[in-house]
């Protein structure tokens, strides 16, 4: 694992946590959605470059091609767009985070399909911290 990635894993920790602190509301399977499907890594090109040249740019784009086939079973962003290609990757890696986080926590999984209540965040909280 590269320092980009390794950098883009540890916002992506910070941005769940920050949510969940933050009072989140919504239903907790669609908590990752919220985190990465409503805001942008970025919107500038040159930022966009910036990260994927750090992060490895062909990496970038065969981490992209891969998720989206096995999910979607086909490509769909733009791969010659930088900023959609780096929206997109964190994304994946987001959900990746969120897995790897939420593995074995017993308020995340007995809650999964529930609304999310400050109860429950401070549970789950508690748990990955």
């Amino acid at each position: 694992m590269n320092k980009k990635e390794q950098a883009m894993r540890e916002e992506a920790w910070e941005a769940i946590i920050d949510v969940l602190e933050d009072g989140y509301t919504g239903y907790y399977c669609d908590l990752h959605h919220e985190v990465f499907n409503t805001d942008y890594y970025t919107i500038w090109t040159d930022e966009a470059k910036k990260a994927l040249e750090e992060y490895d740019v062909w990496k970038a784009i065969e981490k992209v091609q891969t998720y989206e086939r096995e999910t979607f079973g086909e490509v769909y962003t733009d791969l010659s767009d930088p900023v959609k290609l780096i929206n997109t990757l964190y994304y994946i890696i987001g959900e990746e985070v969120l897995n790897e986080m939420m593995n074995g926590v017993e308020a995340w999984t007995e809650n999964w399909n529930n609304v999310a209540t400050d109860e429950t965040n401070a549970a789950i909280l508690k748990e990955v911290k």
